[in-house]
């Protein structure tokens, strides 16, 4: 079976974002992000593989067997985009989706290219819809209680 590639490391997030954001709005949105993801998940941002920030971690197992660790909210600060992985494919994200603003989405990925063209309350509602169903479907250490 394959090993998962995109492990936590070392490696330091500002001397990344710094390094590795293309454009000033990018590197300012990256360190907007990182307040925003700190603040709901309670977690320091740590890097996952070589491009993307992530906070806390979870533990996946799938029916084929495979399972490993994964960050429980991250970002990436792509050429093309920012990489929003914070989206679980539940009732209530789906149904907040069209008022996210200006994204693309991917199979589990928000794309946007400045955080100024999205709702910042709608992300923070798909952060914590994601974190709740990250809570019923795998062995978590993110049991943060949301009430809403």
């Amino acid at each position: 079976m394959a090993e998962t590639k995109t492990k936590e490391t070392d490696a330091n997030v500002n001397e990344f974002i710094n390094s590795f954001a293309n454009s000033e709005q990018k590197k300012k949105d990256s360190f907007e992000l990182i307040k925003i993801l700190q603040d709901i998940t309670g977690e320091e941002p740590k890097m996952w593989g070589p491009s993307i920030i992530g906070f806390g971690s979870y533990h996946y197992k799938y029916k084929s067997g495979h399972e490993g660790d994964a960050p429980i909210l991250a970002f990436s600060p792509r050429k093309s985009a920012i990489s929003l992985y914070i989206y679980s494919d539940t009732e209530k994200s789906n149904s907040i989706l069209s008022d996210l603003g200006k994204y693309k989405m991917g199979k589990a990925c928000i794309y946007v290219n400045k955080l100024e063209n999205i709702n910042i309350p709608v992300l923070k509602e798909l952060c914590i819809e994601s974190i709740k169903y990250i809570n019923e479907h795998n062995e978590c250490a993110c049991r943060k209680k949301y009430d809403k």
